[in-house]
């Protein structure tokens, strides 16, 4: 107000200024004793005043030709085009700054704005989906070149660690380091994990036939340890019958040049750990097409698996009585993934004394003191690398266009804060069922009996829907992107820019309509779409360069 104010005071002065200097004026007659001609002279003075203070205040317009009454209403009307667009303006200023902060919060519920539904909500656009196709699958017609199984060059015993979606990719590359060093493959053993505690046996989870039968002109593969190796427990234990010095992503000369004597001298070995011991551009392209044909293609969950999700995604896609459309969300947000992140969260001083206490207990050396954690969070927050909450996936969707309405399946665990930090996202989506849910007890205790046939069902329901969101990384959500791109790129595969997020949430001055523009822009390259890969690059979620081929 105080400019403003300047301004109507600057105005007064103007127009007093050209008054005062006007020598047409009398100051010795009356006013009322002026003549018609004086009146006309002084109405002229008039006018040269008004143009005077005009051309004091808008120089630019002065013009001796401009004085004549059709220039005069010209100027008169851009005087009040200017005024209105001033007055425009200043409106447009004040709502943006009484604008709503993104959503309304009441309690634990979240009211956000509507938005309206974009054409390519449901799938990506066909244009940008059309260029690739898969191309690792078996060609049939082909001679096989591999040696008779009593000339190969040994064994390879291997254990398969971690979660399912984990042992799935050691699984795809011991197949080709089997294949890079003319090896055969013991059937891997699906090892017991810390978090899982598991006794799931491979034939328990995948289909040990097809997979053998498939891959029978790659690799050779038996489903056991030969007869004639006597001490089984010495591949377990034995130090002697071990590789254990194979670094991360290593190139396939590393096992031609270090791991292939020490197996055609001791002929059987067993190489661990395991995890991620094979790299991307560093190994020939038919290796990475090899991994994407067993990722793909050979390891096939067991039928009963496989019926069961099917039966998942109809129930699914009929929940609103009629064909409907369904988003399938990995929410990564169990206490071992918020604790593990050593990112802040939004609770209570009791809550963050309790998540302290854990994370000192589960991760000594990373939780030190504790005095150095809350600046590492603030730092890993800003970066993009902390987990989404159930409230902020809520108002991501909302931005994004999804309707109140939509039907969520939710791949998850046990969520850290319970239903009170779910609360938000079931509120502004209330058709959000798990599979708990959708199937009854029954149906689902011939799976309780191994936790990895659980997963695989979350895994099966997720890869089917229409559009899949992650909320964090992880082995689960890279291979469920990688496989719907290998599908043709047709499903959209949301990866949320966590690092915008943060941004936007941490912005006072944000508004809803700023907020849904940035989201809507930034996404749309975040859902799946065909990208060229690059060095370093991970082939589970981007098959596209070694397993896809031009259309």
């Amino acid at each position: 107000m105080a400019e403003l104010r300047h301004s109507i005071s600057f105005g007064s002065r103007s127009l007093s200024s050209p008054m005062k200097r006007d020598e047409g004026a009398s100051p010795l007659i009356p006013d009322n004793q002026l003549s018609d001609d004086d009146d006309r002279h002084s109405s002229k003075d008039r006018d040269r005043t008004f143009w005077s203070h005009f051309q004091y205040i808008c120089p630019f317009f002065y013009d001796e030709a401009r004085f004549s009454p059709h220039n005069s209403r010209i100027s008169l009307l851009f005087i009040v085009g200017v005024v209105i667009a001033g007055l425009i303006s200043i409106f447009s200023i004040v709502n943006k700054l009484n604008s709503a902060y993104l959503c309304q919060k009441e309690g634990i519920i979240l009211h956000c704005p509507h938005v309206k539904e974009s054409p390519s909500l449901w799938e990506n656009p066909y244009s940008a989906t059309t260029s690739w196709k898969p191309c690792a699958e078996r060609r049939d017609g082909v001679i096989s070149e591999l040696p008779p199984e009593n000339e190969t060059n040994g064994y390879i015993f291997i254990h398969a660690e971690g979660g399912l979606n984990q042992q799935r990719i050691v699984i795809c590359n011991a197949v080709a380091v089997a294949k890079i060093m003319d090896a055969t493959l013991i059937l891997p053993v699906l090892k017991q994990d810390q978090i899982w505690k598991d006794q799931t046996k491979f034939e328990d989870i995948f289909d040990v036939d097809h997979f053998i039968d498939y891959l029978k002109d790659d690799v050779q593969i038996v489903r056991d340890i030969p007869e004639w190796f006597t001490d089984k427990s010495e591949l377990f234990s034995s130090i002697r019958r071990t590789v254990k010095n194979i670094p991360k992503y290593a190139p396939a000369q590393f096992y031609i040049d270090n791991v292939l004597p020490r197996i055609k001298e001791k002929k059987i070995m067993a190489l661990k750990p395991f995890v991620d011991r094979l790299g991307y551009d560093n190994v020939p392209p038919e290796i990475n097409r090899l991994r994407c044909r067993v990722n793909y293609h050979a390891l096939k969950f067991l039928p009963d698996i496989e019926q069961m999700a099917d039966l998942l995604a109809s129930r699914m896609r009929n929940r609103t009585g009629s064909l409907n459309p369904y988003m399938a969300l990995h929410l990564r947000f169990e206490k071992g993934m918020v604790g593990l992140s050593f990112c802040d969260f939004v609770g209570t001083r009791e809550e963050k004394a309790k998540m302290a206490e854990y994370r000192k207990k589960e991760w000594p050396r990373r939780y030190k003191n504790g005095s150095h954690l809350w600046q590492l969070a603030l730092q890993k927050r800003k970066e993009g690398r902390c987990p989404l909450e159930p409230g902020e996936v809520a108002v991501l969707l909302r931005a994004m266009g999804y309707p109140k309405e939509t039907q969520i399946y939710v791949a998850s665990g046990q969520v850290y804060g319970g239903q009170n930090r779910m609360a938000p996202l079931r509120n502004m989506f209330p058709n959000l069922v798990t599979k708990e849910e959708l199937a009854t007890k029954n149906e689902l205790d011939g799976f309780r009996k191994h936790v990895t046939s659980l997963a695989a069902l979350d895994f099966l329901v997720c890869l089917k829907s229409d559009v899949f969101v992650m909320t964090h990384g992880g082995n689960f959500a890279k291979l469920i992107i990688g496989a719907r791109r290998y599908m043709g790129h047709r499903h959209k595969s949301i990866k949320p820019d966590k690092g915008l997020m943060s941004k936007s949430f941490g912005d006072p001055y944000m508004g809803w309509a700023t907020f849904v523009e940035d989201v809507v822009v930034t996404h749309q390259t975040r859902t799946g779409l065909p990208e060229e890969t690059f060095p370093n690059y991970d082939l589970w979620e981007n098959p596209l360069t070694p397993c896809m081929c031009k259309a």
